[in-house]
């Protein structure tokens, strides 16, 4: 017979052998459900501000027993799923803020699929077009919410219309004898524009326009606009180019007023000026630039120092001592925030008087600069540094391809100063990728582009190491400025500056991430110090290259990444592994360097520090006109890809599957990297579903699975150039 050993410690020893007393239940009778739910209703009612997790609400409403609690725990659950409150982190809940009216932002779709977010966050409202009052996308409206059906979205209906957004609209006219209308592929708008004939500006059929919307009359199933602009025949390169512009909202010319200012700018620079900055006019110095620019931002001077070091100078066009605060120029500049490179052109953020002659570093020409003069050893350490104005004249201007062609020959100008500049910046890239930098060398799909903009064919632009050297020594630049800056050392205070920031990966991103290449037979580690995983990614990216995933891999590693941005609080550039890191060696092509070189003036002459909202504005507003910029440049890739591939209808091509969503799968071909979609409808031997964890459309009477990285090939069935779209089926 098993003896018992241990006593057991709720009890005292005494009373171990009886039976156990019936536990008496805390809080008196067990509540009902129905008035548990309505007892917390009313507590959350009664403090619409407060957050509470289930332990406060039981003990609010009077429930000790702990299988009661957890009924609690279910009804938060319940009530959180039909929106009624919040949870505004894991296990508190709030009061759901909505009322039976809202104000916020009206977001149209062309699918009709509108929806509201209201103006302080929370769950966006369905508004069906019949309740949207005619909303255009952006306006500020009052919603009034609908009662909350069980198990459905939250919907509601637009009862006012507070503030219209500016909005215009891209399209092509359709003229008739009495009237005309703008036929859009707007992703907001489901519905043309009709324009009076007295509101055509000229406008012919077939031309490309920009309308703008001036009502929608209740009842009438199309609002009416009238012409802003006309930016030529559609199909005609510029007129594209233009449209694509003008779509994302972006300026395709220049004001008249911004050149005639920049006109009267003097090009020859006073004595005086000179005689204040250091003098490097003959100090050896060139340029490195690609092929086609104009608009030389950056120069690199460098000379042997007597005691064996190397002076090696980061010289940056002095754009704001030409573009004065407040001036004209520089609100367009603000505005602006950055050129725009499309794929046959650039849109400058300067008048081309100041970004391709007066600011621009051109060879054989003295040019004003702001400057990071650096003396390094042999071993690419930086012994010390000085920020200064300088005054400098290139010797020699570089394209990419004859300054890397000098490299690998060891023959041509300035040869030995060439491979030694390269020796540091291969030192300066591995003591970085020591300290964990991620490695992303991607190619860029350019086009060989005919006098009237058609695409001839499409190669791939590597980064080779003359690109590498320019990029070292800039990145050195705007670290060693941001440190400056942002490190004043012991006791002394730290002034606002505009950072260069890239926070850390959303972990479930790289989790999510690292589960989906295992299929592909690597591991990834995700946890660790930052170093590590950093590392773990550079491993990841060597052992993908050169094989078929590669593109893929890097593609999704990038995605995990956060978006790189400006602000003035400093948290580091994780993707570079700096702790301090700006934007200071561009400042032709980006208004933020014109604000880094506005403070760097002010703090270097003993001035206070900024007030940090106005700078938070800019940076803000700089981090958005970036990304549109970015978008209107991979539209006009796409347009550029749709144009090259229209003769090529019926051929086949191998590909990999680049994308899955629910309406379809995209498709990138092999050899030119163009990229199209197989729609859903066409994958018609079984009904697909679609799995966003996985990446994969799963048949489900089959189980064929298409998945993100798969080899596939396809048939070019149509290219649409008004929509940017090339539609494959499958072979």
């Amino acid at each position: 017979m098993r003896k018992n050993k241990s006593k057991r410690k709720d009890k005292p020893a005494s009373k171990a052998g009886l039976p156990p007393k019936k536990e008496k239940k805390k809080g008196g009778k067990r509540m009902r459900k129905e008035l548990m739910v309505v007892s917390i209703v009313n507590a959350f009612q009664s403090s619409p501000k407060e957050a509470f997790n289930y332990k406060q609400i039981s003990k609010l409403i009077g429930v000790e027993n702990a299988v009661q609690k957890l009924q609690v725990a279910d009804i938060l659950y319940d009530l959180a799923a039909d929106q009624f409150i919040t949870e505004i982190d894991r296990g508190r809940y709030k009061l759901h803020d909505l009322g039976s009216q809202a104000t916020g932002t009206f977001n149209r779709r062309s699918n009709g699929k509108n929806s509201f977010v209201p103006e302080d966050g929370g769950t966006p409202v369905f508004i069906a077009e019949r309740n949207s009052g005619h909303a255009m996308d952006g306006d500020k409206v009052k919603v009034q919410l609908f009662a909350k059906r069980k198990g459905a979205e939250p919907e509601g209906e637009v009862i006012e219309i507070l503030e219209r957004k500016e909005a215009t609209y891209v399209g092509k006219l359709q003229v008739t004898k009495g009237f005309a209308f703008l036929v859009t592929e707007d992703k907001t708008l489901a519905n043309d524009i009709f324009i009076p004939k007295d509101k055509l500006k000229g406008g012919k059929s077939g031309d490309k326009a920009i309308v703008q919307i001036e009502e929608w009359p209740e009842g009438q199933k199309n609002p009416i606009g009238k012409v802003v602009d006309i930016l030529g025949q559609a199909g005609d390169n510029t007129t594209e180019m233009h449209a694509i512009l003008a779509e994302f909202g972006l300026p395709y010319k220049y004001p008249v007023a911004v050149e005639k200012a920049a006109n009267r700018i003097p090009e020859e620079i006073p004595q005086e000026e000179i005689e204040k900055r250091e003098d490097f006019r003959q100090v050896l110095t060139f340029t490195i630039d690609p092929r086609d620019a104009k608009d030389f931002d950056d120069a690199l001077s460098v000379r042997r120092l007597e005691n064996g070091n190397w002076e090696i100078g980061v010289h940056i066009a002095d754009v704001t001592h030409y573009v004065r605060p407040e001036s004209i120029i520089e609100r367009e500049a603000q505005e602006r925030a950055t050129s725009v490179y499309l794929v046959d052109r650039t849109i400058p953020m300067l008048p081309e008087r100041l970004s391709n002659l007066i600011c621009s570093l051109r060879p054989d020409e003295e040019k004003l600069c702001f400057s990071v003069i650096f003396e390094m050893n042999e071993d690419a350490e930086v012994k010390k540094y000085r920020i200064v104005r300088t005054v400098i004249k290139s010797d020699r201007r570089f394209t990419y391809e004859e300054a890397q062609q000098i490299l690998e020959t060891g023959e041509g100008d300035h040869k030995d100063e060439l491979i030694i500049l390269n020796t540091l910046a291969k030192k300066l890239r591995e003591a970085r990728f020591k300290n964990g930098a991620i490695n992303f060398d991607r190619y860029e799909v350019k086009f060989e582009i005919d006098e009237k903009g058609k695409p001839l064919s499409v190669y791939f632009k590597e980064a080779k190491d003359a690109n590498k050297l320019i990029e070292e020594f800039m990145l050195l630049a705007n670290r060693t400025v941001a440190a400056f800056v942002g490190d004043p050392g012991k006791g002394k205070t730290k002034k606002s500056f505009v950072y260069r920031i890239h926070e850390q990966p959303n972990p479930e991103k790289m989790e999510n991430f690292a589960a989906f290449i295992r299929r592909f037979g690597y591991k990834l580690k995700t946890e660790g110090s930052q170093t590590e995983i950093s590392k773990g990614i550079n491993r990841l990216l060597d052992s993908a290259q050169g094989k078929p995933e590669e593109n893929l891999i890097e593609t999704l590693a990038i995605r995990a990444m956060q978006k790189a941005r400006y602000a003035t609080e400093n948290v580091g550039h994780y993707g570079l592994a700096f702790p301090f890191y700006s934007h200071f060696t561009s400042p032709i092509r980006r208004y933020p360097d014109m604000m880094v070189h506005r403070l760097l003036e002010r703090y270097l002459d003993g001035g206070r520090s900024m007030p940090k909202a106005k700078l938070d504005e800019l940076c803000d507003h700089s981090s958005n006109m970036e990304q549109i910029a970015a978008n209107a440049e991979r539209a006009s890739v796409k347009y550029k890809q749709v144009e090259f591939m229209k003769d090529k209808l019926g051929m086949v091509f191998d590909g990999v599957i680049s994308g899955v969503t629910e309406w379809g799968l995209y498709v990138e071909l092999n050899e030119n990297k163009c990229e199209g979609m197989v729609p859903i409808r066409d994958l018609d031997d079984d009904y697909y579903e679609f799995d966003d964890k996985n990446y994969c459309l799963a048949g489900r009477r089959t189980r064929r699975e298409y998945r993100l990285g798969d080899p596939i090939t396809i048939k070019v069935v149509q290219a649409n150039l008004e929509r940017k779209q090339l539609d494959f089926m499958l072979v």
